[in-house]
């Protein structure tokens, strides 16, 4: 078994196939699923060849192929997973050498909701299809890589864990400076599949071997799991007409050496890397020993772009999303106001909140159906981590299997039915649970009592594999008022969990208030007790100055706050005021609905700035600087991808009423500038192109959409008969790059003077500048500084 090695002795993946299947004639555009059917005898051959070359596991000729690509009736997915796996054993039994079976799952090409227009479960469904078939004709391995999107990454681990019992390898596809495209770093990447419970993780594509050690050097300090590598054999380049990359197979071969030194388990290439780069890489290190796994000790919660760490200090969960007491909260849930929550959760994020609790329990609603829909919006406009808060199992496994991250979940107790209920569950979907120290007696008057509850919770948790460092304690506190030693009793508890059990705490502060007069003051006085015994992380309202007041004076007074750097920039100067017009009800500049991503808000704002003002100069007064923000925002990483395109669609339902307030007023409004944009031949995965669109429509540009796998000869014809002056065009794969390469060369031809930008993972400004583009995009944002500069310079 695979996964008995796997850790203990040094495993080789093999390399690229896109690359060697044009060598072999693959046209471009041609897709090379496809020839598992139509040239069985190249695919057999190919894998002969690495086998050869030393490589231990083999992937499938599987990675474009699902449902959503193959969905007609000339290629059966059915047929090419099984021809594909077939191809793989065949060359081993010619070769007589024991391999593994992989089966490769790449991404589906699309944005998952609500960045895209894939549901979670649309995507669950076409990976799912994918493992089945490849359980079915016996792979050993599911590995699933070049993943970019952590949300997309969990529907296919969870289709593979759910439908099969193989081992699960998952690698993802950072850039320079180790984040995916959608904006997770590594460390929310590791916590999410270590929560899930994949047997490898690692990284692949995007980069050559060089420049994937720093990202290496992160994984490792956060993994605990065996480590995969598979680099590009360097940077694309061109010679002749013909792409190659600039690493050769020693060079190669000397990096992976330091890589696997380094504390990589498993090794192998990606784009660009032949069976003479495999070769040399096992030549040089067969025999080498690995670096044990080192367990990691870290208790982490992460949403789709940040990780947070219950280290030192104590963290913020903010209180805000409950009805429990909010009568207008009630009420929002009631007349499904997802405006009146999105708003809470903004608030608490420039609070201050690290964390925001998720509540949304009234007895007159559907929780299961309302808790999936908040906890959808919430994470479409917020990049902090959610807890999850319910008693309703249905409605706890609804979030958790949606949530795009490892979530907290609130709560379980020491009721043996509470934590037969949930431990399942985290087992299943990865996360943080806060366990309650009450059980059948209710809760204990003691330290002592709760304690012992404390271990039980934590004993029960490890028989399903659920260790201490994702456990975090509720010390209960219980209301001053009608317990006299309420406070004493859980500050001692406190204590005791961290220093005896060494668990991490969490607290609802404002519990030990109820029932006194101005509560800030016992509650904010309580709170920093509370972190001077060690809390974790409190469950406050952030937006009371009394407890932020305390949260940052505890911090520098205990020089948890490096030169008093917070403290000083939250209180050195008072914060000043507005003269922006706003909604009176909302207290919301139009601006500020804008880079928040509230599509209602904006929508509304808009009307009502429309009726006083020039439609025009709300346009250039609020709207374009709103989206200046963000996009500068998105450059510094600031701002991630799900944020940019929720501003770009408020922005975009701010237009709409704009545009039709000019209309009333007889006004013609700005003349747009066209742009062609497309995924070359070849090509189905259009994901950056479609976030380059959104952001292009919304700096009042007009943009052609021609699709994906777009033939040279339609772009250049729909160039020439519309006059266009800047084209961009999209390619993911290697394999479809020289069709982008033949699209320039027409345009050159017939369309001398339209200017061309091109962006896709395969890329870089060399090899950009190589094939003839103007200009190479890393990210969506420069490609609208650079259509902004182009119709400047052209006007």
């Amino acid at each position: 078994m695979i996964k008995e090695r796997l850790g203990r002795e040094l495993l080789f993946f093999d390399g690229g196939m896109g690359t060697l299947l044009q060598e072999e004639g693959l046209f471009p555009g041609e897709l090379p699923e496809t020839w598992n059917l139509t040239h069985p005898e190249v695919i057999r051959k190919i894998h002969r060849k690495y086998i050869e070359a030393g490589s231990d596991i083999i992937l499938t000729n599987t990675f474009g192929a699902n449902a959503l690509k193959f969905h007609d009736e000339t290629f059966s997915l059915k047929e090419i997973v099984e021809s594909a796996v077939s191809h793989v054993q065949a060359a081993a039994e010619s070769v007589g050498r024991k391999i593994y079976t992989a089966l490769d799952i790449g991404p589906t090409g699309k944005l998952l909701k609500p960045m895209g227009d894939l549901s979670f479960e649309e995507a669950y469904a076409a990976f799912r299809e994918v493992v089945l078939y490849g359980r079915e004709a016996g792979v050993d391995v599911i590995h699933i890589e070049t993943m970019s999107d952590t949300y997309e990454m969990k529907a296919a681990v969870l289709a593979a864990k759910e439908n099969t019992s193989l081992p699960v390898f998952v690698t993802t596809i950072f850039d320079e400076r180790g984040k995916l495209l959608t904006g997770a770093d590594v460390p929310s990447v590791v916590a999410l599949l270590e929560g899930l419970r994949v047997d490898a993780l690692g990284i692949n594509c995007g980069m050559g071997p060089r420049q994937m050690k720093p990202i290496l050097d992160t994984i490792l300090r956060y993994t605990s799991l065996p480590v995969i590598v598979k680099p590009n054999a360097g940077l694309p380049r061109q010679k002749d007409g013909n792409t190659y990359y600039d690493v050769s197979p020693q060079e190669f071969a000397d990096v992976m050496v330091k890589i696997v030194e380094k504390g990589a388990a498993a090794v192998g290439g990606c784009c660009g890397t032949t069976p003479e780069h495999i070769r040399a890489m096992t030549d040089a290190l067969r025999g080498k020993s690995l670096r044990p796994v080192e367990k990691k000790n870290f208790t982490v919660v992460s949403s789709y772009g940040q990780a947070v760490f219950l280290d030192k200090g104590s963290k913020i969960i903010g209180e805000r999303i409950n009805p429990t007491g909010k009568k207008k909260f009630k009420q929002a849930l009631k007349d499904h106001d997802l405006d009146y929550i999105l708003k809470e959760g903004i608030m608490q994020q420039e609070k201050g909140a690290h964390i925001l609790d998720v509540n949304v329990g009234l007895p007159d609603i559907d929780e299961p159906a309302m808790m999936r829909e908040v906890v959808e919006s919430l994470q479409s406009i917020t990049s902090l981590p959610l807890q999850i808060d319910t008693v309703d199992i249905e409605a706890l496994e609804t979030a958790l299997r949606i949530y795009n991250g490892k979530a907290i979940v609130n709560s379980v107790s020491g009721k043996q039915e509470s934590m037969d209920k949930v431990f399942p569950l985290l087992a299943k979907y990865g996360g943080v649970v806060i366990g309650l120290t009450l059980d059948e007696k209710g809760i204990p008057t003691d330290a002592q009592g709760r304690v012992e509850i404390a271990e039980r919770i934590i004993k029960e948790a490890a028989k399903y594999g659920i260790e201490k460092k994702d456990i975090v304690i509720d010390a209960l506190a219980m209301t001053i008022s009608s317990e006299p030693q309420g406070a004493k009793v859980t500050l001692e508890t406190l204590k005791r969990l961290r220093e005896e059990l060494q668990v991490h705490t969490v607290l609802g502060v404002s519990n030990i208030s109820f029932g006194l007069p101005n509560r800030p003051i016992i509650n904010a006085a309580f709170y920093t007790m509370a972190m001077l015994n060690g809390l974790s992380a409190g469950i406050i309202n952030p937006a009371s100055e009394d407890m932020m007041k305390s949260w940052y004076a505890y911090h520098a007074l205990q020089d948890l706050d490096v030169n008093c750097e917070r403290y000083i920039e939250k209180y050195a100067d008072m914060p000043k005021t507005s003269a922006v017009p706003v909604l009176a009800a909302d207290n919301m500049t139009l601006q500020t609905a804008i880079e928040k991503g509230l599509k209602e808000e904006a929508h509304t704002i808009a009307e009502y700035l429309a009726e006083k003002e020039d439609p025009l100069s709300v346009i250039n007064t609020y709207m374009i600087p709103a989206l200046d923000n963000v996009g500068q925002g998105f450059e510094k990483g600031s701002v991630f991808l799900p944020q940019l395109l929720m501003s770009a669609e408020a922005a975009k339902s701010a237009f709409a009423v704009v545009k039709e307030k000019i209309a009333e007023k007889g006004g013609a409004g700005e003349k747009k500038e066209k742009i062609v944009l497309a995924t070359v031949k070849g090509d189905i995965h259009d994901i950056g192109k479609n976030i380059v669109k959104v952001l292009l429509e919304n700096y009042s540009f007009e943009v052609i959409d021609l699709g994906k796998d777009v033939s040279p000869e339609k772009i250049v014809e729909t160039v020439c008969e519309k006059n266009i002056r800047l084209v961009g065009l999209s390619a993911l794969m290697t394999t479809t790059v020289v069709s982008m390469e033949d699209t320039i060369q027409q345009l050159r031809e017939r369309a001398p003077g339209c200017k061309v930008m091109v962006g896709g993972a395969v890329l870089n400004k060399e090899y950009a500048d190589m094939i003839g583009a103007d200009f190479y995009g890393k990210d969506a944002m420069q490609s609208v500084y650079y259509a902004q500069e182009v119709f400047a310079r052209t006007r």
